[in-house]
């Protein structure tokens, strides 16, 4: 018989949720830097585990929120954690018990009856054995977690067993999705979200949260390459100047390194082209939201 359902991942930003989803998928779905707050939506990457298909929620980091998109963002996190079947929290092992671990286990405790909430202590590479034996007691001293992984998403220490635990554990019925699909999410928002990552990686620290990307248009050539227009939205003059670089060599670099990234997930070849617009209220406007898979009252 078969099984299927879905697992939210949750946890403050830069746990390593998107590192794990994109572990289990097997593919990258799911934006990765060393930034925090990257992911902003809800991301679905679909897995196949003996019988069963396992749809992994990439959530938003769950933080402490001061701006529109950040509350927006935060209800993204939470509503995922309320569509799932089990949640996995990711908690790093060298931050330990933080402010934001204590706010995320009050809130579940207040959430999350009748379904499991799975540990997964992250990152067990970066601690000595008695402190991680130390933050699993103390963890589960404070939370009845239904199971504890420990695990490092990076090299892919633990994720075998923690995956195929979640397996058994999705309810029985039909799968959800055709087998060879990885991720349920429109290639517009996986090419925007491509461009975004490459700008965080090579602008500095607050310019990459005052930005956001939009796949304007997606035209399906007939020599089977696929022409690809984009729009980087910035709140300040000052910003685009940034982006563009010294005789516009920033913007070059980054559209080459997501053009090339987004011809190896399609596997054909693309035309990629980047315009940068400013909008100063852009954090404010309904349509961005929508783009970026938020809801604006969310925010409110």
């Amino acid at each position: 018989m078969k099984k299927a359902g879905f697992v939210a991942l949750i946890g403050e930003p830069n746990a390593g949720k998107s590192t794990l989803l994109n572990h289990f998928v097997g593919s990258k779905v799911s934006i990765v830097t060393h930034k925090v707050q990257t992911t902003r939506t809800k991301i679905r990457g679909i897995v196949i585990a003996d019988n069963s298909q396992i749809v992994f929620v990439d959530t938003p980091g769950l933080f402490k929120p001061r701006r529109r998109l950040d509350r927006a963002m935060v209800a993204a996190a939470w509503g995922g954690a309320a569509d799932a079947d089990v949640i996995v929290l990711l908690i790093e092992a060298h931050r330990g018990l933080t402010e934001g671990v204590e706010r995320i286990l009050g809130d579940l405790s207040n959430s999350s009856k009748n379904r499991s909430v799975v540990l997964a202590i992250n990152k067990i590479d970066k601690v000595k054995s008695p402190v991680l034996l130390s933050l699993t007691k103390q963890l589960n001293e404070l939370f009845s977690f239904s199971k504890t992984f420990l695990i490092s998403a990076d090299r892919g220490f633990g994720t075998k067993d923690l995956k195929l635990w979640l397996a058994d554990k999705m309810p029985d019925g039909p799968w959800f999705y055709p087998e060879d699909q990885i991720a349920d999410l429109p290639l517009k928002m996986i090419a925007a979200d491509i461009t975004r990552e490459k700008l965080i990686l090579r602008l500095h620290q607050e310019l990459p949260y005052q930005l956001t990307v939009e796949t304007e248009n997606w035209e399906d050539k007939k020599d089977g390459s696929v022409r690809v227009d984009q729009i980087i939205y910035v709140s300040r003059g000052g910003h685009k100047g940034i982006i563009l670089g010294a005789r516009g060599e920033t913007i070059k670099s980054i559209s080459m390194a997501a053009r090339e990234e987004l011809e190896s997930f399609l596997g054909c070849r693309v035309h990629l082209f980047c315009q940068i617009k400013v909008r100063e209220k852009w954090l404010n406007e309904a349509e961005r939201y929508v783009e970026m898979g938020l809801d604006f009252n969310d925010g409110n």
